[in-house]
């Protein structure tokens, strides 16, 4: 309530339980000043009751939810379902206009104020743990791979002449894909072994920006997070050359943000040369539903430039999702999860260490900052695929085993050694991740399945390869035994 109506309100309550009611609002809407004083995220993570104040005062200002509003147009943020409506806060209208993403929407300056507050908030919290010289970013709902595709769009204008996209191999199809998707022709660098990881080949990239020309290069596609053996992509030096040649430089850091070391090498790129945008994904860093991606850059020019380029409105979802995780989160609380991802990777890596000597096997030896990978028996009676079926029948999800043998084509590509980062590695293995969010429950119970499944991997001639859909929990052996869940160890 206002003013005025708290002091009509003294009619019927005592005026000392309504100044203590004023006085618990009044330190809500404190918060709220604040954030829209400064447009960053709060130290200290808001309670529940806050965040919703303040979104429903938003929803409140956009032209859908207005009484006297009387929508004629094709567009008018009417919505059918009461749940659907619930579940956006009667925030229908979406963010920007048709020209530009990053446009305050006429019909919505609730969720237009709320776009913007995400953007700055999200930006000072890339400054905070780690990008300090970040100039801007821009919150889409687009996945990372979209948003590479949208980022060299926006290079396209900048180089019409240009064709190739030069690519260290990072066996991910959205990556490859987005350059296809953009309209660009891709160019394989192999990486380097050194030891038992994969490293950036940054001598071949110079030779085949110069023998294709930099003026036909649209852009250098770095990576940064990526599974193990490989290794961040020598960002460093792949800018200098950048800057040198004049080629734009983008940085897949899809779950990087999470990462010191990942944003140490993305800051020190920028310092010593050229980075044009880093995108990382908002569900891998922030712990929310997928759909979202941020795209930052150095230059604040390329983050307007990449807004013009988003064709028509766009969907607030996923900006919303982040609003409310960073309001929830707070600065503290973001700072605390990344430390604890950081301690549960050295758990992760000791415990998977153990495991491997029980095993006659070994943890291969990377500095990837969130991947660990271990080999895996290359002589057992059965295929490599069985243990990955082993251990997902037994609710381990998130691991990947690679055989290093596997070829596959993509967009007319053929890739030796898919999976692997390399045609040509010497050791089949599995890889596991300490990722923002898992706990050292996470850890112990992986580890205890994974031993359990090599044991029987190991020894067994019939492994389990199929679980049933049914409500039995039956599984499949390879010979078509059929056994009950509970007798698989």
């Amino acid at each position: 309530m206002n003013e005025t109506s708290m002091k009509l309100a003294e009619r019927m309550v005592s005026v000392t339980y309504l100044q203590q009611a004023a006085e618990a609002r009044a330190a809500h809407e404190k918060k709220i000043k604040i954030l829209i004083e400064q447009g960053k995220c709060p130290i200290d993570g808001w309670d529940d009751a806050t965040i919703e104040l303040l979104v429903n005062d938003f929803a409140l200002m956009d032209s859908n939810n207005f009484r006297h509003n009387s929508g004629v147009g094709e567009r008018e943020a009417k919505i059918f379902s009461g749940l659907v409506a619930r579940r956006h806060y009667g925030m229908g209208h979406g963010v920007g206009r048709s020209g530009d993403i990053a446009e305050v929407q006429p019909k919505a300056a609730g969720s237009s104020l709320l776009n913007k507050l995400t953007n700055t908030m999200v930006l000072d919290v890339i400054r905070t743990v780690g990008v300090k010289k970040a100039a801007g970013c821009l919150v889409v709902p687009l996945a990372t791979g979209m948003s590479m595709v949208l980022c060299l769009l926006t290079l396209r204008r900048e180089r019409p002449s240009a064709k190739y996209v030069l690519w260290p191999r990072i066996d991910h199809k959205s990556c490859f894909k987005s350059i296809i998707t953009a309209g660009f022709e891709p160019v394989v660098v192999e990486n380097r072994l050194e030891g038992d990881e994969l490293r950036t080949d940054v001598a071949e990239i110079k030779r085949l920006i110069t023998s294709l020309g930099p003026e036909s290069v649209a852009a250098v596609m770095t990576t940064t997070s990526c599974f193990a053996p490989r290794c961040i992509d020598n960002l460093e030096e792949v800018a200098k050359l950048c800057a040198e040649f004049g080629v734009p430089h983008l940085v897949n850091n899809a779950y990087g943000l999470q990462s010191s070391k990942c944003l140490h090498h993305i800051q020190e790129a920028g310092r010593v040369g050229r980075v044009d945008a880093f995108v990382q994904s908002t569900d891998k860093n922030f712990m929310v539903p997928v759909g979202g991606a941020i795209i930052a850059s150095f230059n604040t020019k390329f983050i307007e430039e990449v807004g013009k380029m988003y064709p028509g409105r766009a969907s607030a979802s996923p900006i919303l999702d982040l609003f409310i995780t960073l309001l929830s989160m707070g600065v503290k609380g973001y700072k605390q999860l990344l430390g604890e991802r950081k301690e549960l990777k050295t758990f992760l890596t000791r415990q998977m260490e153990e495991v491997a000597q029980k095993h006659g096997l070994r943890v291969l030896n990377t500095k990837n900052p969130i991947s660990v990978a271990m080999t895996v028996p290359s002589d057992a009676h059965t295929s490599l695929t069985e243990l990955g079926s082993m251990m997902f029948l037994r609710g381990i999800s998130g691991t990947r085993v690679i055989a290093t043998t596997d070829v596959k084509t993509i967009a007319g590509v053929k890739f030796i050694g898919w999976g692997s980062h390399s045609k040509n590695y010497p050791h089949p293995y599995l890889t596991a991740a300490a990722c923002i969010g898992i706990t050292k429950m996470d850890v112990e119970t992986f580890v205890q399945r994974l031993d359990k499944c090599l044991e029987k991997f190991k020894g067994s001639k019939a492994p389990v390869s199929v679980l049933s859909v049914n409500g039995d929990k039956e599984a499949v052996t390879s010979t078509g035994e059929v056994v009950d869940e509970d007798s698989i160890d």
